[in-house]
């Protein structure tokens, strides 16, 4: 593959801050589901896969101690305990979780990996991201209803935050407003039967 650090846009130096900073600002700019049916979603996703990669690559070589290494796809040859990582999941300690996933081989990870994977971020509230992993394990796996259950949940949260009704500008809740429009409403028709006039703040 490509210099991971080169997809990424980093120095080969860079902390491991630096490198999940620099791969997340690149994961919300080519994410397949900010393109819907624009005719670039296909090449989106073919740059989130590069991305990925990428960032996978980095993460497992620094693990194996080979940070200043050529060979990106180099790492430990220990094999990843995935029921210490739900385990890990299940006690919400998520950071650990995350250093286990993390440190997986890449061509260790499976649909397993992808489904804890997004276990970890859906439990953090990044279900965009929690719904690309899951697909993801869900390709790998088909048959597994487990895998195509938190498809499911992760879309229904993902466009839950998108398609919030109550979502205004400057990020506002909109009650108030409603209230008001009610009132305006209450007001009109009082006026029309002769009632008192309702004001409104």
């Amino acid at each position: 593959m490509k210099d991971p650090y080169q997809i990424l846009g980093i120095d080969r130096n860079a902390t491991d801050d630096e490198v999940k900073a620099a791969y997340r600002s690149m994961a919300r700019k080519y994410h397949p589901d900010s393109y819907g049916d624009n005719p670039l979603a296909d090449l989106a996703e073919e740059k989130m896969q590069e991305i990925n990669e990428a960032y996978d690559s980095i993460m497992a070589t620094r693990k194996s101690g080979k940070k200043g290494g050529t060979n990106y796809g180099a790492t430990n040859s220990a094999s990843t305990n995935f029921p210490e990582i739900r385990t890990l999941i299940n006690q919400n300690r998520l950071e650990e979780a995350q250093e286990l996933l993390d440190g997986t081989p890449v061509q260790n990870r499976n649909a397993e990996w992808y489904f804890l994977n997004g276990t970890v971020l859906y439990r953090r509230g990044w279900f965009d991201q929690a719904f690309t992993s899951f697909a993801t394990a869900s390709r790998m796996d088909p048959g597994n209803p487990e895998y195509r259950n938190a498809v499911n949940n992760a879309q229904r949260q993902a466009n839950r935050g998108q398609h919030n009704p109550y979502r205004t500008y400057n990020g506002g809740n909109c009650d108030a407003c409603d209230m008001c429009q009610a009132l305006i409403c209450a007001d009109c028709c009082c006026e029309c039967m002769g009632g008192d006039l309702i004001r409104c703040c």
